[in-house]
């Protein structure tokens, strides 16, 4: 569970540009969230309490599947968010969505210019929308756009 007071998503989602327009669009916010959900179930982030679940039985997440192979699914799942926005933003990704960290301690760590997190923010997002098929358009990969039949190079059916 997530204090949207405490989120930067949730902050730079409420943020306008300067048209007036939501500076982050709905696909890219909804991205972010899910990401963020996949490093929860990964296991990935670092917990302040005793972890109480752990000892309220043994299935979790996702239909009664064993705590470990949600944990091991999720993390697939972030790998593959990882591989789909790329090495120079998945960090970036994991701080500002995963770790919750914000804009500015993002910059000042990295040593990028003021306010150019919520650019380079967004580009990511961008791509982790399409990697999860949110947006306009819809994808799938590209063995599904190719066309597929069983017949031979020049079979036509009979109608």
């Amino acid at each position: 569970m997530v204090n949207e007071g405490e989120s930067p998503l949730a902050w730079l989602a409420r943020r306008k540009d300067r048209d007036g327009r939501p500076f982050l669009a709905p696909e890219q916010v909804e991205a972010g969230e899910r990401f963020r959900r996949d490093m929860t179930q990964a296991q990935l982030l670092q917990r302040v309490t005793a972890d109480w679940e752990a000892s309220a039985g043994r299935a979790g997440g996702v239909g009664g599947a064993p705590v470990a192979e949600v944990a091991i699914d999720a993390r697939r799942r972030v790998s593959r968010a990882f591989d789909a926005v790329g090495p120079d933003l998945a960090g970036l990704v994991a701080d500002v969505c995963g770790y919750l960290k914000g804009l500015e301690l993002v910059e000042s760590e990295r040593g990028w210019p003021h306010r150019s997190a919520k650019v380079v923010l967004k580009i990511a997002l961008e791509r982790l929308a399409l990697h999860y098929g949110l947006g306009g358009e819809a994808r799938g990969p590209e063995r599904a756009r190719r066309l597929l039949h069983w017949g031979a190079e020049d079979y036509r059916p009979q109608l």
